[in-house]
């Protein structure tokens, strides 16, 4: 059966307290064992430093026993026995490696014709040449490491013991640490699990250290716009609800009305399709402008960017909702149009301009002007909405781009609309406009004067102008 491969700790605890064990284990291990090889090596050096010392003292002796000696091995043997030099044991070995003296050494036999440090087992041997009368010997020294041996096995052994006790410390430190600093995190994770639907105002504590300061922070700025994103959808699913009762209601009781007697006038039946009618256009244009939101909300719904004038879309615009403004006793005031060539998707151009233009006609007082007028500012164009109306109230104007959103108190509603008249019509048009680079903005409001300004990018500014 093949060995499984090694895998690491899923925990993040499991994987800190290994990555610290590890950290502090490899470099006390190199540690030790650089630490007894340097301590090694140091006690052969002062080995090899004693034998050669000794070695030297040895030569300087027999060099003045060779004085009163009769024979050169007489003075040799003398010199090695009344020298001595503890546990270290000299031979001296003629040309052919034969032993001439040796001092008294059990167990030991001399590195014969050597002339270099070399090991025996449990010893240390160091050779160097002699000459004596002209005749050419070999003085051995052989060393006893048995002390060296013990001490490094005492030293090997601490390792052994020490290295394994202070590993398991430093992966019980490090279990403890990862512990005792992944513990605000654990509790932010429980306390985060523990926010619902229902709870979404809840926050995490934001206590601790740097880090975890600045992630409870970032995870309750998250909280924060999942909040506000979530009102905004259950406001915008209810006043959804609400916008689609109404025509369904419209539609099931004029069904309801007309189907209540089993015979009607013609006339009758005609005014109930015609409310039904009516109905039905109503809701159409609310679900087209609901879907055409979600798509937009969604990414899908990308502008077909061709080469276009705007004042060619404005103009249009302008001309496509002449006749409900005729209806209301509004005018259409056309101003100046300057030619502004760009790339954009002149369809939802033209309902940005329309959604604009219904929203001045719905709350412009009957006999009152809505005056339309472009203006170029480098690679910008400006087109200008201004009506008559009562004005947005200062606490509404920063709501007026929300969807189902209606001043209903300062600006009257009408029937008569080119679009859905759901409180869409804003909506989609700033969209529209972030979509093509664009912004539209309240420019200001008072009883009398409300100006919406759309800005969008055009190309390069044109050599003349339109009129």
């Amino acid at each position: 059966m093949p060995p499984r491969p090694f895998r690491w700790p899923s925990s993040l605890r499991s994987r800190l307290t290994l990555w610290y064990t590890v950290l502090l284990g490899l470099p006390l291990i190199v540690f030790a064992v650089a630490s007894y090889l340097v301590f090694a090596r140091t006690l052969e050096r002062r080995t090899d430093r004693f034998i050669g010392d000794a070695l030297a003292a040895f030569a300087r002796e027999l060099t003045a026993e060779r004085r009163t000696a009769l024979s050169a091995v007489q003075a040799m043997r003398s010199t090695v026995e009344e020298v001595h030099f503890g546990d270290l044991h000299i031979a001296i070995l003629d040309s052919a490696g034969h032993v001439v003296a040796m001092s008294a050494a059990p167990g030991l036999a001399p590195a014969g014709g050597r002339s270099s440090p070399a090991h025996q087992p449990g010893t240390r041997v160091l050779s160097r040449p002699l000459e004596v009368d002209r005749q050419r010997f070999t003085l051995t020294g052989t060393y006893s490491l048995a002390d060296i041996e013990d001490m490094l096995d005492r030293i090997r052994g601490m390792f052994l013991v020490a290295i394994p006790l202070l590993v398991l410390a430093a992966a019980a430190g490090g279990y403890a640490l990862a512990r005792r600093s992944l513990a605000p995190v654990a509790a932010m994770g429980a306390r985060a699990a523990a926010i619902s639907a229902s709870t979404l105002d809840e926050r995490l504590p934001v206590a601790g250290a740097d880090e975890l300061v600045g992630l409870a922070r970032v995870v309750n700025d998250l909280l924060d716009r999942l909040e506000r994103s979530f009102a905004q959808q259950q406001r915008f699913v209810a006043d959804a609800s609400h916008e689609l009762r109404t025509p369904t209601s419209i539609l099931r009781t004029e069904a309801d009305v007309t189907l209540s007697r089993p015979h009607r006038a013609e006339q009758e039946y005609r005014a109930s399709m015609t409310i039904m009618r009516d109905a039905a256009r109503r809701l159409t244009r609310i679900v087209d402008d609901l879907f055409l939101l979600a798509r937009a909300d969604s990414g899908h719904l990308v502008p077909h960017r061709e080469e276009l004038y705007l004042e060619d879309v404005v103009h249009d615009a302008a001309r496509a909702v002449r006749a409900v403004a005729d209806q209301r006793g509004v005018k259409i005031e056309l101003g100046r149009l300057v030619e502004a060539p760009c790339q954009g998707d002149a369809d939802l151009l033209g309902r940005l301009l329309l959604n604009l233009f219904d929203n001045a006609i719905k709350y412009s007082p009957e006999g009152g002007t809505v005056e339309v007028g472009m203006t170029r500012r480098d690679d910008r164009c400006e087109i200008a909405v201004v009506d008559a109306g009562a004005g947005v109230p200062p606490e509404a104007r920063e709501r007026v781009f929300e969807r189902f959103f209606r001043v209903d108190a300062s600006r009257s509603r009408s029937d008569i609309s080119a679009t859905s008249g759901a409180g869409l019509g804003l909506a989609i048009a700033q969209r529209i406009a972030e979509m093509h680079g664009g912004r539209l903005e309240l420019a200001g409001s008072r009883p009398g004067r409300t100006e919406f300004r759309l800005t969008l990018p055009v190309a390069a500014r044109p050599a003349h102008a339109s009129v």
